[in-house]
């Protein structure tokens, strides 16, 4: 059942992302940065802890949870260093990730030569 709700809460988020590419002329990037903004805003407001409680890795391995990880590493730097906290948490809580984006990123980038289209 564990795996049945990860597919389904992730497939929700990747089945609005579809829809939002197809129906608006939103790029790619903005719907990233939509869905980063509202994981933390929906962190921050409590409700996103349910969804994870709910669909597991379904809920934190999309863009939305990449958020919620920003949102809860900032509000516990926040009460455990004060305001310094709310800008060095996030990045505190997701280093692990960005670290592995830019190494893997330049990897793909040495390793494939992109091709251009005429």
């Amino acid at each position: 059942m564990e795996y049945l709700l990860a597919f389904i809460i992730g497939g929700i988020a990747c089945v609005i992302a579809q829809i939002l590419m197809d129906t608006t002329k939103l790029t790619s990037g903005r719907i990233l940065v939509i869905y980063v903004t509202a994981g933390a805003i929906l962190s921050a407001l409590g409700i996103y802890q349910k969804i994870v409680d709910i669909g597991g890795a379904g809920a934190t391995i999309p863009l939305t949870g990449f958020g919620h990880s920003l949102a809860q590493g900032a509000i516990k730097a926040v009460k455990k260093d004060g305001l310094l906290g709310a800008f060095t948490g996030g990045l505190t809580a997701t280093s692990g990730g960005i670290g592995a984006a830019i190494i893997f990123g330049y990897l793909m980038s040495v390793i494939f030569n992109p091709k251009t289209k005429k």
